[in-house]
């Protein structure tokens, strides 16, 4: 793809544009010049069937309008971008139009936002109004990863529970909304020792929560998961500070069961959030937060 961007595309799309102009200018002029040898009835010879050619020529109205559109894409070229890095007189591009009407969207909607904007958050989840001006938010914007209900699924947090990743706090709810989230986990395995040793660390995960284990092997992993405690700390319970899961609560992101686990120490994990802060306004923002810190706190 890189091909795309180097300085001969912008020549060729130029010199095919102006090329095809040029070319049924051409075309029309030498048409209109050729002198046709016409019988009495002006006819040219052309006889098929008992049909013969007629000699007419174009319309004056198409001729017109056919100079017309040629004089009209020439100076669409010149006031717009079209020919290869030429960006127009007007310097219009996609972006700025775009830019342009949000901008204008924003000051259409700006008093409907206004209101809500200096209230604490937790009273803002309490009025209906707030609420369903955050849920359409998050629904058209949000609810393609955390699902409709805000329930999630895997990879994708449940926003309606109280397991957080990073925290719950309506303020560290705007944070993560506004940067986003880099969740990593890298892989564990050679820091944990041979096979053996992974899945004696995987039991003793899944005994922290009570979940199905072999007992035998969580006693031997116990000891290995030293190097998982730095980040999940020495009880298996996690660390909002850098978005280190609890493991003691059953609640399981990216699956549950030995194999998961295992597969998580083999691979590790980089989950990433976007961040939305280009994209609204600090009053849209706001009311998202309120939206979705009043999920797990009805």
């Amino acid at each position: 793809m890189n091909d795309f961007v180097n300085g001969f595309w912008p020549i060729w799309i130029s010199t095919i544009t102006l090329g095809g102009i040029a070319f049924c200018v051409g075309l029309l002029i030498f048409a209109s010049r050729v002198k046709v040898t016409l019988d009495s009835d002006n006819t040219n010879g052309h006889e098929w069937d008992g049909i013969k050619e007629m000699n007419n020529p174009l319309p004056m109205w198409w001729v017109g309008l056919f100079i017309i559109t040629v004089i009209f894409g020439l100076a669409y070229l010149f006031l717009f971008p079209g020919l290869g890095t030429y960006n127009g007189k007007f310097g219009w591009t996609e972006v700025k139009q775009y830019e342009a009407e949000v901008a204008k969207n924003n000051a259409k909607i700006a008093p409907l936002y206004a209101k809500y904007a200096a209230m604490p958050v937790e009273d803002v989840a309490k009025i209906p109004e707030a609420r369903d001006i955050g849920k359409r938010i998050f629904l058209n914007n949000c609810a393609a990863c955390h699902g409709s209900d805000a329930k999630g699924s895997r990879g994708f947090p449940n926003l309606t529970d109280s397991d957080w990743l990073y925290g719950g706090s309506p303020d560290t709810i705007k944070l993560t909304i506004n940067n986003g989230r880099n969740g990593i986990m890298p892989p564990m395995a050679a820091a944990v020792g041979n096979e053996e040793d992974v899945k004696n660390v995987a039991n003793y995960v899944l005994s922290l929560s009570g979940s199905i284990h072999d007992s035998g092997r969580a006693n031997a992993g116990k000891d290995k998961f030293v190097v998982c405690a730095a980040c999940h700390g020495a009880e298996g319970k996690g660390n909002q500070m850098i978005g280190a899961p609890n493991l003691s609560d059953n609640i399981w992101l990216h699956g549950q069961g030995e194999a998961a686990i295992i597969k998580r120490i083999h691979e590790g994990k980089n989950n990433v959030m976007p961040a939305w802060k280009e994209k609204f306004t600090p009053e849209q923002i706001h009311l998202l937060t309120a939206y979705v810190w009043g999920l797990s706190n009805k």
